[in-house]
């Protein structure tokens, strides 16, 4: 567990130059830590001032350290955090520092799962903010971590009494050494950064571990139609509440869906947010059953669903043109995203799938029954072209290699009725800085094509 008290003037080794590692880096520094912030790429090392930085590989430097805060991108198995482990050097994640540098009055709600977590995060954090505007008084609502913000870039912002919504990735957690919301929610767990974590049981264990520390005074949110929900529930000591829109489930439900409406055993009907697809059904009841189980009423849940729009790069219509619809799904970084993708549109044989980037170790095998009767092709870009096509087998593929080439081939062919679908399956690392980058570079290349269109018409 990460005491600042009990390492106040020792220096930290904050391992990774990206977003969080800053942040934290400077986190700490103004709680009068001295870091060293060491990167393995040869990168050219940024001027913050007071903050020792190297590049291009770790130094000896590192070992003289009194603890470690690891990036959450950097491979568990890396040379140098193994023998920092030898060596009995302490490694925290950058979510486990900066909860312990927030003030203790204060409600924390964390959502993650394999997919939903962005969305269920959002409307979450909307509806506790409503809920902070009907009530009155000095409560606010910070929404960071995996969302965008990095959670130590909150830290000090936070006061008393205030709201703490938190998107927590596998990748924090699994250095979290102590971490207790006193509100969770495991949305679903299937195949994902199985590279990264060394297999599926270490990537379990670490989604486990935001409930593993709960108590029975608090709350656990979870999906009673998946198996590792299921386990989940036997293991906590927290009070568990279920969702699930599958007619067979494997825990007692909490709230159902009739087709219309989200019942609720306490009684309440809701209508689910106008959001695309049977899986933000899904993410609705968990962020509705976590802001019921706060004490939010359910006039204001149903206020934002009623308002809330989907998210950026999450099956995001963006464009119609001549007919054809163009969707950005970039945050789809695995596969059962892209089947989520797929089966929001009927089968229709509509669908131009671009497909590919960095792979991450699951096999691409399990999109074929919903490619058939919905795709008319699949368009690969990026690194992992190579073992798409081989283990689609038969199925009409199309080599572009880039993203730029993909949205030219599928603008040439598509006709009305068809769709556009950016929904990769894969990071994004190989061509892009991230999803984002490659949803937002899709769209303007969608839409420069458009323009362009209309101007010589």
């Amino acid at each position: 567990m990460f005491r600042p008290a009990l390492w106040k003037g020792k220096r930290a080794c904050v391992l990774g130059l990206g977003k969080s590692g800053r942040a934290v880096a400077l986190l700490l520094q103004r709680h009068g830590f001295e870091v060293l912030i060491s990167e393995g790429s040869a990168v050219p090392p940024p001027s913050l001032p007071g903050i020792t930085v190297e590049t291009g590989g770790h130094s000896a430097a590192v070992f003289d350290c009194d603890f470690w805060v690891k990036s959450p991108g950097i491979f568990p198995r890396s040379p140098v955090l193994l023998e920092a482990k030898k060596r009995g050097i302490p490694v925290f994640s950058e979510l486990e520092v900066a909860v312990a540098l927030m003030p203790k009055k204060i409600r924390i709600f964390a959502v993650t799962g394999t997919n939903g977590k962005t969305t269920t995060t959002a409307l979450l954090g909307e509806i506790l903010k409503e809920d902070a505007t009907v009530l009155g008084g000095h409560r606010k609502v910070h929404v960071c971590g995996n969302i965008g913000k990095p959670i130590s870039l909150c830290v000090d912002e936070v006061r008393e009494g205030d709201d703490v919504v938190l998107e927590v990735s596998s990748y924090q957690l699994e250095d979290s050494t102590y971490f207790r919301p006193g509100y969770a929610c495991l949305l679903n767990v299937t195949p994902d950064h199985l590279d990264h974590h060394g297999g599926m049981k270490n990537y379990i264990k670490a989604k486990n571990r935001i409930f593993k520390f709960q108590r029975a005074c608090d709350t656990l949110v979870l999906n009673g139609a998946d198996l590792v929900c299921a386990e989940a529930a036997e293991k906590t000591k927290s009070q568990v509440f279920a969702f699930s829109t599958h007619p067979k489930h494997l825990l007692k439900t909490d709230v159902f869906f009739d087709g219309d409406e989200l019942i609720f055993s306490q009684g309440h009907q809701l209508r689910p947010p106008h959001l695309k697809g049977i899986h933000n059904v899904e993410n609705a009841m968990a962020a509705a059953l976590m802001a019921l189980a706060a004490g939010v009423s359910a006039e204001t849940v149903q206020k934002v669903f009623d308002q809330f729009k989907a998210m950026e790069h999450r099956i995001e219509q963006f464009a119609y043109h001549r007919g054809v619809i163009y969707v950005n799904d970039s945050k789809a970084t695995n596969l059962d995203s892209t089947v989520t993708a797929l089966k929001s549109f009927e089968a229709a044989h509509q669908i131009w799938l671009i497909l590919g980037g960095r792979d991450k170790g699951a096999s691409y095998e399990v999109l074929l029954p919903y490619l058939e009767g919905r795709c008319k092709r699949v368009l690969t870009i990026g690194e992992c072209m190579d073992k798409i096509e081989r283990e689609l087998g038969k199925f009409p593929v199309v080599r572009c290699g880039t993203l730029e080439c993909a949205v030219q081939r599928a603008m040439d062919g598509a006709v009305r009725g068809d769709v556009v679908l950016l929904s990769p399956a894969c990071a994004s690392f190989d061509q892009f800085k991230d999803y984002e980058e490659r949803g937002r570079i899709f769209k303007r290349l969608v839409d420069a094509r458009i323009f362009k269109e209309r101007v010589e018409k």
